[in-house]
Order: structure tokens, then sequence, then C-alpha cells
């Protein structure tokens, strides 16, 4: 079984599918590594360290994919058809959204996984990419918060008086959410939480923070524990709720979104202006639309006051440690594909059949085909 690693295109992606520790584990379960030169060197993953374990270097694109049994990469590469026709093919590339992917994969006749789409179970637990990446995201978000708010986040009693602590709002508490929490926590701010799913009320309080809900709860619990989409008036008391919450906050970090879907818009305009001078808003949904109506993706921003920041792809700022837990789902995930060093797709395992996008030429995972055929007719 050979596992070939790719460098990463996308412009801005610093991490890599693999590490060498995890190439060394994988040497011991007779899977043979080939890594594309320099595929590690953003995420401070030298050739060399890859070398040192027993994988094989590949001087391009073309020499690592040709022979391969399976090919992993963060994101799909851009140049699909350098993938061996018939060959296989694990990352991360949003079937449901992207369909140019799919088509791509399915003419090459790509066996394709993808493991945002992974179901949620506990069994699935130690192979989800979504929430590892996710970690990185909400603790980043903070510190970003943190560096733009012209404020203290701690309570500071000083010569010059009591400096009162940060006001930090939290939306979503999944595990960007729940990170985020923690990490305004650790520096000290004085924190709340919402989300329209009122179970995870115990794991906010249980960080300290304080949960806040709409004297008339709104529960939008949806399958597999995400959160679905609202009803109009569902959103409306939602809106209504937060933006009352916004004017009382220093801080407000979003990271609200419906697989599959445009992220919900939390926080309108009149929000935004309805917020203190010098305010910060950190969206993490601004990749498929932002929870706030004013963000811009991947931009910074100033508007009615306060700043908003846009940020995309946040886990590969963090490339050394988000390719570390990436690379360790990874090798869980191929425990499920793998047998005897010989991949055996078994699509009467959940896992398996939740994440195969392709297969012999068609789309055989059935939310994938759905969301096609449901865009080719918009």
């Amino acid at each position: 079984m050979i596992l070939a690693v790719l460098r990463e295109t996308h412009p801005g992606e610093r991490r890599v599918a693999l590490t060498p520790d995890v190439a060394k584990r994988l040497a011991g379960q007779s899977i043979e590594v080939w890594v594309e030169a320099g595929a590690g060197a953003a995420a401070g993953y030298a050739d060399e360290a890859y070398a040192e374990v027993g994988a094989t270097m590949k001087p391009d694109r073309a020499a690592v994919c040709s022979g391969a049994d399976l090919v992993a990469s963060v994101r799909a590469p851009s140049d699909i058809d350098a993938l061996s026709e018939g060959g296989a093919f694990l990352g991360v590339f949003q079937p449901l959204s992207s369909p140019d992917v799919v088509n791509g994969l399915a003419r090459r006749k790509v066996t394709s996984f993808s493991l945002d789409l992974l179901p949620r179970i506990t069994r699935a637990q130690s192979m989800d990419v979504l929430s590892s990446q996710a970690t990185a995201a909400g603790y980043k978000a903070v510190l970003l918060a943190s560096t733009h708010l012209p404020k203290f986040f701690p309570m500071l009693v000083t010569a010059a008086g009591t400096i009162p602590p940060a006001k930090v709002l939290i939306l979503g508490a999944g595990v960007a959410g729940l990170q985020a929490i923690a990490t305004a926590r650790r520096l000290g701010a004085q924190v709340r939480a919402f989300d329209v799913r009122p179970a995870v009320k115990e794991q906010v309080e249980s960080l300290g923070a304080t949960f806040v809900q709409p004297d008339e709860a709104v529960d939008a619990e949806g399958e597999g524990g995400y959160a679905k989409e609202q009803t109009s008036d569902q959103q409306e008391r939602t809106v209504a709720f937060l933006s009352q919450q916004a004017a009382e906050v220093d801080v407000i970090i979003t990271t609200a979104q419906i697989p599959g879907r445009t992220a919900p818009v939390l926080i309108t305009e009149d929000a935004v202006r309805g917020m203190r001078a010098g305010s910060v808003i950190v969206d993490l949904a601004s990749e498929t639309g932002g929870n706030c109506a004013l963000t811009e993706a991947g931009e910074t921003v100033e508007r009615h006051g306060v700043t908003i920041l846009g940020p995309v792809n946040v886990a590969a700022t963090m490339a050394t440690h988000t390719s570390q837990m990436f690379a360790k789902n990874v090798q869980s995930f191929l425990g499920e594909l793998l047998k005897d060093g010989a991949m055996e797709l078994d699509f009467d395992n959940e896992i398996v059949v939740g994440t195969c996008i392709t297969h012999e030429g068609k789309v055989v995972h059935e939310r994938t085909r759905q969301a096609m055929e449901g865009g080719a007719g918009s």
C-alpha cells in the first residue's frame, strides 16, 4: 500500500495532511509513504524529517501521484487531473458545495473520501477533522479579538484605579465556540454564550461562562447534534435577542454554521450600529457568508465604530499543531479504510459510506448527489 502526500497549493494553506511522526507509525503498518517535496515546509516539517522516518521523497506532483494507491491532502488539489485515473483520494473538499471538484473526481474515476462528512458517532471522534481544526480556530479568534480591542481582557487593579474585565459574547457552542469560551476565560474576560441548542448549556457553564437565551427559548438542534436552519419566526426572535446582547459586550465571536448551507446572519447592521465604539467582532463563519451582515471574508473592516474581522482558514495560521492533529485524524480514518495494509471498501461501514463521495465514475454519496441535483435545477 502506497500513500502519497501532496504539497498544498491553495492560497494561504500552510498545513500538510501527514506529519513525520504519523508517517513513521504508518510505516510500521506496512504502508509506504511518498511525500511531494516541500509538502510540510510551511508547517515546520522539513523534507529531511520525513526521510529520516523512512518516507520516500518525490520531486513533484506527477512523481508522487504516479503509482500511489491513495493520495492525501488537506484540500482537493487544483489539478485534479494529476490524480491517477481509477486511484483513490482522501482530503477535505466540502463536496456539498463543491460540484466542480466532485465532477472532476468522478470523471477521473477516483474513489474519493471527504472527512468533513464523517458521521457524528463516538467511533468517529478520533478522525473528526472538523473538530480538531475548529479547536485552533476558536482559540485563535480570541487572540485576534484581544489584539484589536482597545481594552484589557482581564480585570486589573492598579494604582490608577480598577479596570473592569472585557465582556465577550460567543455565538455558537460547538468545538470552536467552546474553545473560544475557554480561551477568553483564561484571558480573564467575562464570557456569555448563545446557541440555538439548549442542550449545550451545561458545557458552556462548565467552562465558567453564562449561557444566555431568549425568554422563549429557541431549540434548533438537528441531526447528529449539529444546528439546523431556523424557521423565519425563530430567526427573527434570535436576531432581536442578540441585538440586545450585542449592545452590552465589547467582543463578539461568531462560530454558527450549518453544514452545506449559507451561515445564518445573527448580527445585523442595526445590531452593529448599537454596539459600543471600539468593539470587535471576529466572524469565523466568514467563508460561508458570515454571521454578521457586514463581514467581508478575508478582510478587517470598521463599520459604525466597530472593527469586524472575517478571517479565512484560521487553522492554517497554526499549521504546525493543526497539521499534527489532522495527520492523527487521517491515521485513525485509515484504520477503517485499510485491512492488512490494503484498501478494502466496506459499504456496510457507516464511516466509509458517510465519507465516500465518488467511486467507479459515479457520485455515490447520497447527500452530495442530492445537493448537486438541486443546484442543477435552480
